[in-house]
């Protein structure tokens, strides 16, 4: 996998809030690599394969040596939650200002830190510090889950080895570089470690010593977390200098079929149809820009830019990223969006109803599951133009009752 998609997988923050991650919307795919079986036999296995990437055989030894399945870690993989609060009740949740406080004191603490982290990645502060919140509360909720357990557990499961099996072999490398303790180290259920919840594989490649001590240590080294991310925020390509997410007022008629992700336009494109920036700064207007709603054309508005591609690396829930995006906005001075007045939303049974509705129209929504996500979204758009209705893609029950 890559750095990008095996970050799609780090959600403990969202777990301890929501119960939901991004592998919830994984679908079962047929192995690519061995599993199941066998432990001892599987384990021998995935030693013979870090012994050929040239991990010594002791090494190798050391690392699995009192490897056990974790039953609570297939129970939580099995018994994933899905996303299904709004932004608004998602955000306020998450943007608290308990946490904006610690966080701008975090920022204080660790200027040195993430001057380095501008000056050699071209990640500001308060982008990294809304991962580090959101994430762990700034380091106060890792998990506690064996790691080398974990991983090995979802490694031998038939369900996704192909994912996970990659991560065991660089745990058993980073045991041999002193970076992971086999038999202490913990974090998330899915084997994410440190304040910043990364992957093995995504520590070897993007790890970087922030302390000096020789080790990258995510768990208690607050400026190796730090780089680290942003060392990794660089590579999902994030510009510097460039806005992430801008916060709009937005007239009542616009091409509403327009908004969403990926709309092919500029800012400036948006602001010639009247859409204004709360902090009427338009430096950006060549820039490419969407305009999202994410609860309809009477809520809270904001114009994504390019460097918001990053949140969505990050995490594929789209409630998730938009209030990583907000959270970073804030830090970085912004004041409290204007949330407006949405029109009501619909609850689980009447969701799932629409999708099935959509569904039966021909339209591909993915899984009935209750989630407004993209497809269902950009299918109530198609079916809202039909009905001459803005079609900002938000359900409600007279929408649901239209259909």
């Amino acid at each position: 996998m890559t750095g990008a998609a095996q970050k799609a997988l780090l959600t403990l923050g969202l777990l301890a809030l929501t119960g939901t991650s991004a592998l919830a919307q994984t679908q079962p795919q047929t192995p690519a690599v061995a599993c199941g079986g066998d432990l001892a036999t599987f384990l021998e296995g995935v030693k013979a394969e870090a012994v050929a990437k040239g991990i010594p055989a002791d090494g190798a030894d050391r690392a699995l040596a009192g490897a056990a399945i974790d039953q609570k870690v297939l129970s939580r993989d099995r018994a994933q939650g899905v996303f299904k609060q709004t932004f608004t009740e998602f955000s306020k949740r998450t943007v608290s200002k308990a946490r904006l406080d610690i966080g701008a004191q975090k920022m204080r603490e660790y200027a040195d830190v993430f001057a380095r982290a501008e000056s050699e990645f071209g990640v500001p502060a308060p982008v990294i510090t809304a991962f580090w919140a959101m994430e762990t509360d700034f380091g106060a909720v890792q998990g506690d889950f064996n790691t080398r357990n974990a991983l090995v557990t979802l490694a031998h499961d038939c369900r996704r080895p192909e994912m996970f099996r990659p991560q065991l072999l660089a745990a058993i490398e980073m045991v041999q570089h002193g970076d992971l303790d086999p038999a202490t180290t913990t974090g998330a259920w899915a084997g994410e470690i440190g304040q910043v919840q990364m992957l093995p594989e995504d520590i070897i490649a993007y790890g970087v010593d922030g302390d000096g001590d020789g080790h990258v240590n995510l768990k208690k080294s607050s400026s190796d977390a730090i780089l680290t991310a942003a060392k990794f925020i660089q590579s999902l390509g994030f510009k510097a200098g460039q806005p992430w997410i801008q916060e709009v007022s937005v007239p009542e008629n616009l091409p509403w079929e327009k908004t969403g992700l990926q709309s092919g336009m500029t800012a400036g494109d948006w602001f010639a149809l009247g859409v204004t920036p709360r902090d009427g700064n338009t430096a950006n207007s060549g820039l490419e820009a969407s305009l999202v709603v994410p609860q309809g054309r009477k809520g809270v508005a904001f114009l994504t830019y390019p460097n918001f591609n990053i949140y969505l690396e990050w995490n594929q829930s789209f409630i998730y990223t938009t209030s990583a995006a907000y959270f970073a906005t804030r830090l970085a001075g912004a004041p409290p969006y204007q949330g407006g007045n949405p029109e009501p939303g619909l609850g689980d049974v009447e969701m799932k109803a629409l999708q099935t509705r959509l569904q039966a129209l021909g339209h591909d929504v993915g899984k009935i599951d209750g989630i407004l996500g993209s497809g269902t979204r950009t299918a109530l758009q198609k079916e809202q133009l039909k009905l001459g209705l803005p079609a900002d893609g938000w359900a409600t029950p007279e929408l649901l009752g239209a259909l």
